[in-house]
């Protein structure tokens, strides 16, 4: 490469590590990808979801007014969890827990618990209004493994192989039986993953994730093999025909959508695979009707979104010196990652179709509200550190940024270390041992 052109890419690359290191990149990328990501999901929902609607008889706007109202709690969440302390989100670990457990519990009393699909996880509200406790499960598990491994961190106790695992994995595994009671299989592997990225933070050994990888995949393959159902699920992996008896339909008419959009997409509405070719336009193949109708560039702009969501998330647990902030932040970039993942995984027909949402983008009450909570999460921890305090203080003006920016409720902030110059992800996001 000619001299001129290697200076120009080593300042743009120097002027772009400038620009990273800066104190509130982490905070502005997590609340502007959120906030695109909801926005677009929004637009995305009542586009895929009309003809869903019209079918059952309903105004083409009925999922948009539910999707909107959910928004809205979401949104009074995330401006409210955005200012609070990290002190304040300890303090609520443990009842967030408890109801979380109560709910799930609830959703299998007969009378209580609505079965959709052949899975009983939403819990009857009254009228058209259901929750899915298993949507806050998440959250609920993200801060107590966080709370629970920063408390034995600051006593020196993650070294101890009983420590690290106990009573981390049995209250994770008691949390994922609750779940799998419904039917649940996408949430409950999920909670597993955030189990795993937990420990990992948390220091623990690399042959401990090999034992548990191995064990896992013997008992998925027996599990898979002595289902009938779960062998045709993974008979549909990379599909490109329906199959006998239509079995592999959604799958490839997911592919059918992604492939015909093209590069631009065919525009707003224009979707034809939402006329009932697939199931679920809406929920779990909302991100292939975005690539019919958007396109390529829809599509990677949503990918897009959701990596900068995911890296301002690492930048924050990478900068901290509080163990419960880089826990929390950990877990919560694990569940957003591996959740965006199976979803798009199951479009592509890389994985099996598991029912889960694209985070904050698919149609789901329960689902937007809990994903609005964790980016408000994300937000107040990042503004533990000092340096981010300072540049909000400085910063503070008008507008929905600023709502979040202003000082949070109470006193007292946990001491926060200023990050270090050259300091990655890396190097400073997992535990060490000494």
């Amino acid at each position: 490469m000619p001299g001129p052109w290697r200076g120009v890419l080593h300042r743009g690359a120097l002027q772009a590590g400038r620009v990273w290191d800066r104190p509130m990149t982490a905070y502005y990328l997590v609340a502007g990808s959120a906030a695109l990501i909801a926005g677009l999901g929004l637009v995305m929902v009542y586009s895929a979801s009309q003809i869903q609607a019209l079918r059952y008889g309903l105004p083409s706007t009925f999922y948009l007014r539910r999707q909107v109202l959910a928004a809205a709690i979401g949104l009074v969440l995330l401006l409210s969890v955005g200012r609070m302390p990290v002190r304040w989100h300890r303090l609520l670990t443990y009842p967030l827990s408890a109801a979380v457990m109560l709910l799930l519990g609830l959703v299998q009393v007969p009378g209580l618990g609505r079965t959709v699909n052949g899975s009983t996880n939403w819990l009857a509200l009254g009228g058209p209004f259901v929750l899915q406790p298993s949507e806050f499960g998440k959250l609920a598990f993200v801060l107590w493994g966080a709370d629970l491994l920063a408390r034995k961190q600051r006593h020196h106790l993650l070294g101890e192989w009983k420590h690290l695992l106990v009573p981390l994995v049995p209250g994770g595994l008691l949390l994922v039986g609750l779940v799998l009671l419904g039917g649940d299989m996408g949430t409950a592997v999920i909670l597993c993953a955030v189990l795993l990225g937990l420990l990992w933070i948390g220091g623990a050994p690399l042959r401990l994730f090999v034992t548990v990888l191995a064990g896992a995949g013997v008992l998925a393959g027996v599990l898979i093999t002595t289902s009938g159902h779960r062998v045709s699920r993974f008979a549909c992996l990379g599909a490109s025909d329906p199959g006998p008896g239509d079995q592999c339909w959604q799958v490839v008419h997911g592919l059918y959508a992604l492939s015909t959009g093209g590069l631009f997409g065919d525009g707003i509405g224009a979707s034809v695979e939402k006329w009932g070719q697939l199931p679920e336009p809406h929920t779990d193949f909302i991100f292939a009707v975005t690539g019919e109708e958007l396109g390529l560039l829809g599509t990677l702009s949503v990918l897009g979104l959701l990596a900068a969501l995911c890296a301002g998330g690492l930048q924050i647990a990478a900068r901290t010196a509080d163990p419960f902030v880089r826990f929390a932040s950990g877990g919560v970039v694990t569940w957003i990652a591996v959740q965006a993942s199976i979803n798009i995984g199951g479009v592509l027909g890389l994985v099996p179709i598991a029912g889960v949402p694209l985070p904050l983008f698919s149609f789901g009450g329960s689902a937007l509200i809990s994903a609005l909570y964790a980016v408000g999460l994300l937000l107040s921890l990042a503004r533990n550190e000092p340096s981010v305090r300072t540049a909000l203080a400085a910063r503070r003006g008008p507008g929905v940024l600023a709502g979040v920016a202003r000082r949070p409720w109470g006193t007292g902030h946990p001491a926060g270390r200023r990050h270090r110059p050259g300091a990655t992800a890396a190097g400073s996001l997992r535990t060490r041992r000494h």
